[in-house]
């Protein structure tokens, strides 16, 4: 992992978490990708508040490069819903394998770093 400051080393943190995340397991027989958030989050409350803390440091991270303050509230609303619906026993569990809120905010972060930064953009393969 990239240590530096600079945007591209942001963003390669931030996809990575991302990752671990959302996607970082596979459920076999229906090859739906599960990540961290999903399986932590089965754990009562301590699940939920790890899963929180490691969403906030996406937040931080963006906040690092530069996010207008709009982007990192909705940002930390996106962490905060699915943390606060994530903590319902049962039906949030499955909620949280539906709102990927890591996902949508390094939707943000892209775009953002996309338009104000576009040397940091790398191409998805």
């Amino acid at each position: 992992m990239p240590i530096g400051n600079d945007p591209a080393s942001v963003r390669k943190r931030i996809e990575a978490m991302e990752h671990l995340l959302e996607r970082s397991f596979t459920i076999p027989g229906v090859n739906y990708p599960v990540g961290l958030d999903s399986i932590v989050g089965l754990v009562p409350v301590v699940g939920d508040l790890v899963t929180a803390a490691m969403g906030a440091y996406l937040v931080w991270e963006a906040r690092n490069i530069g996010l207008p303050k709009w982007k990192l509230w909705r940002m930390a609303g996106n962490v905060a819903f699915d943390t606060a619906v994530g903590a319902i026993p049962i039906a949030g569990d499955a909620f949280d394998l539906l709102f990927r809120s890591n996902t949508r905010n390094l939707r943000i972060v892209k775009r953002h770093l996309d338009k104000h930064h576009p040397s940091s953009r790398v191409i998805d393969s």
